[in-house]
């Protein structure tokens, strides 16, 4: 096909793919979505967080989410095995607790008009985005794999891919990359960066009939996702609801721990779950219904996120250590704010660079504050459960847990957190000194 056949292709049909696709053909774009994979389809990534609630509502999505019996995730809970000394930072003495919670209804959230978000099977929920996709009228493709993408003619670039044992392509006016951690062009064009600082694996499963009040503070908390820390560096485990009875639970830990055999995988994971004596006697009462599955590789960035003629959204574009449940959130706040400049640059006809900046200048300042945050986590955990337990910053931090991290170029409480970690380094005899993680002693230093 040699003519311009659609306004924009798409390579990859999961979160970031279909919203964007979805914003487009909402506007009256023509696009298209290449997916590699036939869905519904296995994938990790469970859980929410609620500025994703603004993407549904402007999609039309909402109804259908909550139809689709996903669980309800009103908060999140960390817990750990031991309480940190109480350290006074002008706080009245406030110790770190074993245990830290919130509900996001404590925070009124612009846009959002719910105190809930939702943990998915993401089979389920990517099928029912790509479905939403293609009412609003996009062309969808399942089962085909996109090889590259021929940008010789600035103005008409060229999807290759194949269709059975023949070679094809479409040419279109841009290209979209949300291949997830295929990173298509990203590899392609020479922009993929390795994070130095993460380099974390995780090994993850499914249980049924897991009691998911054994290490909450009380049975309203069924439903949060919850972060258990364990006595093993920079190792943690995320629990999330699947269904009413189905729980996913996922241990994430250094590169460096990982074991190279399926056994003794399965051996790591379980000794790793042993170190919280709690949650091992509620995972054998329970049922492993899948088998232990692993995703490595876990976080790296791009030199650029957009160019002359092409954007990268979600995953494809910058993937960064799970903890707080931000992948699917950045997915789709990338895919609104890539489409608003996309719609504007299809209205002009020009298609450069400089047409998207606002998209990547947004998306650079949102991924730098969750690398901020999630590095300060990492390096002193006891400082994110006192924060969470003072007054004076619950609410900033809980505005950085339901995703609200474009608008700032630094949130103070950031600043604050960072102050109090330095010290804590240069201190030996500081009473957390001896909590200092290391997988982040060096993560705010330029890493890019």
């Amino acid at each position: 096909m040699s003519a311009i056949e659609f306004d924009v292709g798409i390579i990859g049909g999961g979160p970031a793919g279909s919203a964007t696709a979805a914003y487009l053909a909402k506007a009256g774009l023509k696009c298209v979505v290449f997916e590699s994979e036939l869905f519904p389809r296995p994938h990790v990534g469970e859980s929410l967080v609620p500025s994703s609630t603004r993407v549904f509502k402007e999609l039309g999505l909402l109804d259908q989410m909550d139809q689709a019996g996903f669980p309800r995730k009103y908060g999140a809970g960390w817990t750990s095995s031991e309480k940190a000394p109480i350290y006074d930072m002008g706080w009245e003495g406030l110790e770190a607790d074993c245990h830290a919670d919130v509900r996001f209804e404590e925070r009124e959230q612009a846009g959002v008009d719910r105190n809930y978000t939702y943990h998915v099977d993401r089979g389920k929920f990517d099928l029912l985005l790509l479905q939403h996709a293609h009412q609003l009228g996009a062309k969808v493709y399942e089962g085909v794999r996109v090889k590259g993408v021929d940008f010789s003619e600035p103005s008409k670039p060229r999807i290759n891919f194949s269709i059975g044992h023949q070679e094809v392509g479409t040419s279109v006016r841009m290209v979209v990359d949300a291949s997830g951690r295929r990173t298509v062009l990203g590899n392609q064009l020479g922009l993929k960066i390795k994070d130095p600082i993460f380099n974390q694996c995780a090994l993850h499963t499914w249980f049924e009939g897991y009691d998911r009040t054994a290490l909450a503070r009380n049975g309203s908390q069924k439903e949060f996702i919850f972060i258990h820390f364990l006595p093993v560096t920079n190792t943690w485990v995320w629990q999330i609801p699947i269904t009413e009875t189905i729980t996913s639970i996922g241990v994430v830990t250094q590169k460096k721990y990982f074991a190279k055999s399926k056994e003794d995988r399965e051996q790591f994971f379980w000794n790793c779950i042993s170190s919280r004596p709690e949650l091992l006697a509620g995972l054998k009462s329970a049922e492993q219904i899948r088998p232990l599955k692993e995703e490595s590789d876990y976080s790296y960035a791009m030199k650029q996120i957009c160019g002359d003629n092409f954007v990268l959204v979600g995953d494809a574009a910058r993937f960064v250590d799970p903890i707080f449940s931000t992948g699917v959130s950045i997915a789709l706040n990338s895919a609104r704010f890539a489409s608003t400049n996309i719609i504007q640059a299809a209205e002009k006809g020009v298609f450069n660079r400089s047409s998207f900046a606002t998209f990547e200048t947004t998306m650079q300042r949102g991924i730098k504050n969750w690398y901020d945050f999630i590095s300060v986590y990492y390096r002193l955990n006891v400082l994110f459960t006192a924060f969470v337990q003072n007054p004076k910053y619950r609410l900033d931090v809980l505005k950085l847990l339901q995703g609200d991290v474009y608008d700032e170029e630094q949130p103070e409480v950031l600043n604050v957190m960072k102050k109090i970690v330095t010290e804590v380094e240069q201190n030996e005899n500081h009473l957390w000194h001896r909590y200092l993680g290391d997988l982040t002693a060096s993560a705010f230093q330029p890493a890019f």
